[in-house]
This record gives structure tokens, C-alpha cells and sequence, in this order.
């Protein structure tokens, strides 16, 4: 009898153990499981779109295996407007105006889920400016919240692209128009000519 509870309190300080390494592993790989987490939602949208858009019944299949392309075709362009970077930086969600975001330039409204991309929300950080080189990466990180996309891999634009995907196929969202040019180089060489 004695026996079996020192077993007991054996087996309980293990599982405490393993049980707090496995936190410390969490808390450690977060920010790889937040990305991919991400990924995940983002991927099972974007095959209810396919699904109701397409009828395609097995894209989240291909998707979970990494073997799909992002859809880039015959996407919304028939508003067409330019939106200036002045424009897209107050349509932050704040004091009741529009939460946009740009990837490549695309404007999207996404104020119909501010829980997830209003002010202080998670996704928060990329909204009123084109991040597209965020979506890439899956980094949040300052550095990383702007349109330059140089030195990317290829696997990080599709990354991009599938993105895109998702913001032009999703129910919610609408597509806005472009984005001016944010190169301010070549306005100021044009307005000296």
C-alpha cells in the first residue's frame, strides 16, 4: 500500500515535469505555432471559397499537403480606383472610419471583422498600410510591415499570393482598388522634370 503511493507521487511529479517542459515548448515555439495556426484558418477560407466558388469539394486536401497554387485569375478589378497612402493610412478602424489593408498593392476592406483586424486586435498591425512582405513571412515586426518584397523566396511570394487569394475570394471582404505609388523617389524626380 505504501508502495502504491510512492508511485503515485512519482508519477505525479513526472507528469508535472513533463507537463511544464512541454509549457516552456510552447511558450518558446509560439510564434511558430501563431504562424502556422494562421495558415491553417487562412487555408480552410480560402476552400470554402473554392468550394462556393468553384464547386471544388477537396481543396483544402491539397492545401494541407502544400500541393495547391493560389488562384490569381479574373480577380475583382472592376472598381479599379486608386487609393492614396493617405487614404489607406486612416482607414485604421479608429473613431469609426474603414479598416483597409493592401498586399501588392490590392486594397482590401476588411472592416467586416474588426475582432480580428480593428484597433488592438491581432491582426491589427496590418491594416492601414500594404505589409505584403508581413504576409510573406509571417513576421509582425516592424521591419517587416512594408511592400518590399526583395530577397524573398519563391515559397514565401506564393505565400503572398495565397493570401491574396484569400482576401479576393472571401465573402466578407471587398477589394477597394490600388494603391498609388508609395515610391517617393520617383515622384520627386517627376515633379523636377
Amino acid at each position: 500500500k505504501n508502495n502504491t503511493k510512492k508511485k503515485i507521487v512519482m508519477w505525479r511529479r513526472f507528469f508535472s515535469v513533463l507537463v511544464g517542459i512541454m509549457s516552456i515548448g510552447v511558450y518558446i515555439a509560439w510564434p511558430q505555432i501563431e504562424i502556422l495556426l494562421g495558415r491553417f484558418f487562412r487555408d480552410v477560407a480560402r476552400s470554402k471559397a473554392r468550394r462556393r466558388l468553384y464547386g471544388n469539394q477537396y481543396a483544402l486536401v491539397s492545401m494541407m499537403i502544400g500541393n495547391d497554387e493560389p488562384l490569381l485569375q479574373g480577380f475583382s478589378d472592376e472598381i479599379e480606383e486608386t487609393v492614396s497612402n493617405e487614404e489607406l493610412m486612416s482607414a485604421n478602424g479608429e473613431n469609426g472610419a474603414p479598416i483597409w489593408l493592401s498586399i501588392k498593392g490590392r486594397v482590401y476592406d476588411v472592416s467586416s471583422s474588426p475582432n480580428f483586424y480593428g484597433p488592438g486586435r491581432p491582426y491589427s498591425k496590418l491594416v492601414a498600410k500594404d505589409a505584403t512582405r508581413a504576409f510573406g513571412l509571417g513576421c509582425a515586426a516592424p521591419h517587416c510591415l512594408v511592400s518590399d518584397i526583395e530577397g524573398l523566396s519563391e515559397r514565401q511570394l506564393k505565400e503572398i499570393d495565397r493570401w491574396i487569394e484569400l482576401y479576393e475570394t472571401h465573402d466578407k471582404y471587398k477589394f477597394i482598388g490600388t494603391l498609388e505609388s508609395a515610391n517617393v523617389v520617383d515622384e520627386i524626380l517627376e515633379s523636377d522634370t
